[in-house]
């Protein structure tokens, strides 16, 4: 196994219903340790950045409205093959699919609103992270 990072974010629907600390302490249990955390309230050309692979896509518009209607919490995660087994702990984007006991099953409202963002490869974990973070805001252990 190998320590990875990844990038999650806690969407706008996640923090305006309360559930930060609940997210939190689920990667905390699994062992998951946080690296770097904010919160922001991001601009367009920020979410642009984020979901410039959904450009030109159906749904972009919508998404970036959303995403920019109220603040979110970037994290930095550390653990053993961190990018799988967060992805495993979200559950699948359509909250109808995804399991119950993933944070989408639990809380997610609909395939718009579903509350958790998260990489889905170490490229992308990088790529985001570094959108959101600088070198020197990410702790080393």
């Amino acid at each position: 196994m190998a320590v990875q990072r990844t990038f999650v974010m806690i969407k706008p629907d996640g923090v305006r219903r309360g559930l930060i600390g609940e997210i939190i302490s689920r990667f905390e249990r699994r062992g998951m340790k946080i690296v770097a955390m904010k919160m922001v309230k991001m601009d367009r050309a920020l979410a642009e950045r984020l979901y410039e692979e959904h450009k030109g896509k159906g749904f972009f518009e919508e998404l970036i409205s959303y995403v920019t209607s109220g603040p979110v919490v970037a994290m930095v995660i550390e653990a053993d093959e961190a990018v799988s087994v967060v992805r495993k702990m979200i559950g699948a984007t359509d909250p109808k699919e995804a399991l119950p006991g993933t944070i989408r099953g639990d809380y997610a409202l609909s395939k718009a609103e579903n509350v958790i963002h998260a990489s889905d490869s170490p490229e992308k974990a990088s790529r985001e992270i570094s959108i959101f973070f600088k070198e020197n805001e990410v702790i080393t252990a």
